[in-house]
């Protein structure tokens, strides 16, 4: 498609939100979040598709919550003794003190 001087595919053009169907661009335009255009189209499922769309979201939840706690195991035990005390001393000094002039 040209504009004026310039050559633009038109998929540039594109104003749909990245990651949702092209049917979500109107109502995108109706000021609704992705959470709320998420929620529309889980109104108009039927009871074994609202059912698979819950195991699906759940399954996302549950890889966030694996991926958490690999990261914990790998970070578990990276500091000495010595550096883990002054971690908490560093944080015992400076942390969850308040500060009258800083209101």
């Amino acid at each position: 498609m040209r504009i004026g001087a310039w050559w633009v595919a038109p998929w540039a053009l594109s104003t749909r939100k990245p990651g949702l169907p092209s049917g979500a661009l109107a109502r995108s335009f109706a000021g609704m979040s992705t959470l709320e255009l998420i929620v529309e189209d889980l109104r108009k499922l039927p009871p074994p598709k609202l059912a698979e769309a819950a195991g699906f979201v759940h399954r996302l939840t549950e890889v966030t919550r694996a991926e958490r706690l690999a990261a914990l195991e790998r970070s578990a035990g990276i500091l000495t003794d010595a550096e883990g005390a002054e971690l908490e001393r560093v944080i015992n000094e400076g942390c969850e003190k308040i500060d009258a002039r800083d209101w």
